[in-house]
């Protein structure tokens, strides 16, 4: 199975006070973080970390500690990663996600309905379109599984970059164009359009 998590900030004392974490101690921190990321992560699965892992110079003794296999991206304070990338283009069950630890308006292929993970933001950015945040403090500090992202996005809207060709499969009437023209009610199926 494939997960997502970011911005674990794992060592860092001051994400505590910044984020107003739930943790007395960064040790505890970083305990808990451990602990609900192998409860739901198993050794045969892979997690891409999007961003902001650990400011230490050192992650392996954090590393070892972790279920999984690890991809980590880059994010504002990987130090340690000197070669690493920022973004992430994976493909799952023919849905295509892009990983990158800032959000951005649009992203890779978001024209053709992909979906973008993103971090930094720790909570605090709504999605726009098919987007979520998964960073630890917008996700109880556990990673999201990509079944869970599915029912994540079944609930978002389409991102607003989508192709016309590709909303009128997803809308037959285009009801967003009948809208934007400011009909009251579909002129093809009659939908009230206007609340």
């Amino acid at each position: 199975m494939l997960f997502f998590t970011s911005d674990e900030h794992l060592g860092h004392r001051n994400i505590i006070k910044y984020c107003g974490r739930p943790f007395a101690s960064i040790e505890g921190m970083d305990a808990e973080i451990i602990k609900r990321h192998n409860a739901v992560v198993s050794n045969n699965d892979t997690v891409i970390h999007v961003g902001d892992f650990t400011l230490s110079k050192n992650a392996r003794p954090y590393i070892e500690q972790l279920k999984g296999t690890h991809i980590f991206l880059r994010g504002s304070h990987d130090r340690w990663l000197r070669n690493a990338s920022e973004i992430r283009e994976v493909e799952i069950n023919g849905q295509i996600i892009i990983a990158c630890h800032y959000a951005m308006r649009v992203w890779p292929k978001s024209h053709y309905g992909s979906w973008q993970v993103f971090g930094h933001s720790h909570g605090h950015l709504a999605p726009l379109g098919k987007q979520h945040d998964v960073g630890v403090d917008n996700n109880d500090f556990t990673p999201v599984s990509f079944e869970q992202l599915k029912a994540i996005m079944a609930t978002r809207d389409e991102n607003p970059n989508l192709l016309k060709e590709l909303r009128t499969k997803i809308d037959p009437c285009d009801h967003a164009l009948w809208f934007d023209m400011e009909y009251q009610y579909c002129p093809t199926c009659g939908m009230k359009l206007v609340n």
